[in-house]
């Protein structure tokens, strides 16, 4: 894989907000990794796969989107996720936590709702860098929270430990 630095471009909000609340008082090196603006969810697994070596040196791998991002079906109000949305989030949960990578790859043709959780795949994508960091082969999640917001966005975050 080619890659390039951009100096001039700032963290986006799915760095800077994520590091500002788990090290707040901290000034730590940070090196933002872009989607590949083409890129299927295989394609950002072996992405990941592709900078794994960097734990091995100590570096942190942090992905960060949502488990559930459809903008359109907010509820600003709050109340309870919908049916589809809790679908698909339970199916994620479980399909990370049991190590299917294969049907978290075709999440769009096995997950109930999976178009309608990600009607795009931007805050998604980032999860198939992380899966493939993690591990080689069949990496298995530890859920460390789950929770929605607005009703439908889901703020599930995961870890992988190798």
């Amino acid at each position: 894989m080619d890659a390039e630095l951009d100096g001039q471009r700032g963290l986006d909000h799915g760095a800077w907000n994520p590091l500002l609340l788990i090290y707040p008082q901290h000034h730590i090196p940070v090196v933002q990794l872009s989607l590949l603006s083409q890129g299927s969810t295989a394609d950002h697994v072996a992405l990941g796969k592709a900078i794994a070596p960097l734990r091995d040196r100590q570096v942190l791998i942090l992905a960060s989107g949502g488990a559930v991002h459809n903008l359109r079906q907010i509820n600003w109000q709050g109340g309870p996720a919908p049916d589809w949305a809790q679908a698909f989030d339970d199916w994620l949960h479980d399909r990370l936590v049991e190590g299917d990578t294969k049907s978290l790859i075709d999440y769009r043709q096995k997950a109930p709702g999976g178009a309608l959780a990600h009607p795009s795949e931007d805050h998604l994508l980032p999860l198939f860098v992380a899966l493939g960091a993690a591990s080689i082969g069949e990496a298995k999640a530890t859920a460390l929270h789950r929770s929605f917001a607005h009703g439908s966005l889901s703020m599930a975050a995961y870890r992988w430990n190798g």
